[in-house]
């Protein structure tokens, strides 16, 4: 078993075989928690000069939430809707597979470069997206990666459906795209 570093490296990476060790591995809930929270804070810090400290508490307390939510919605959606024969998961493992699909997101951290902050956050959404792709893959065992496109797809339309009136809601009259992104 490899300790939490190398797991972090190893999902940033999109080694498949990490993202098999952590859904088996029903200890690593605290790490995914971990990778979240650092993935996080790196965006926090990124994003500094437009956000202000309070933005860091804020971006953490909404990473925390969008994971958790993230998880149930893409397990309802990939064991419910668009099951394999062989698809058996539970929310343990989606959280653990899904919190280390988040370990690209460190890099995000280089944004406080003001010069960095757009190509830096754009690779880290990419990077990101795909290895949440291969985290949903391995977590419903699947064996269509296109299957589980499908199923992030689908999950990122209804968590928008979820998110978008709060964030209407929590920015007042300007709007949500006046929001400071964590």
């Amino acid at each position: 078993m490899t300790n939490f570093v190398q797991r972090m490296i190893g999902a940033a990476k999109l080694d498949v075989k990490i993202y098999e060790e952590v859904e088996a591995d029903k200890g690593a809930l605290g790490q995914a928690l971990g990778v979240v929270v650092i993935s996080s804070l790196a965006a926090g810090i990124g994003t500094l000069s437009g956000g202000g400290a309070s933005g860091l508490v804020y971006g953490l307390i909404v990473a925390l939430a969008s994971w958790f939510i993230w998880a149930f919605i893409t397990y309802l959606v990939g064991t419910k809707l668009l099951p394999e024969p062989q698809t058996k998961a539970d929310m343990g493992e989606m959280l653990r597979t899904i919190g280390f699909s988040s370990s690209p997101g460190i890099i995000r951290v280089l944004g406080i470069i003001p010069a960095l902050q757009m190509v830096v956050f754009l690779v880290a959404g990419i990077w990101m997206l795909v290895a949440m792709v291969i985290a949903v893959r391995q977590a419903l065992d699947y064996t269509s990666t296109w299957r589980a496109v499908g199923v992030c797809v689908i999950g990122w339309i209804i968590q928008a459906i979820i998110f978008y009136p709060i964030l209407v809601a929590m920015s007042g009259p300007q709007g949500p795209a006046t929001m400071s992104q964590p």
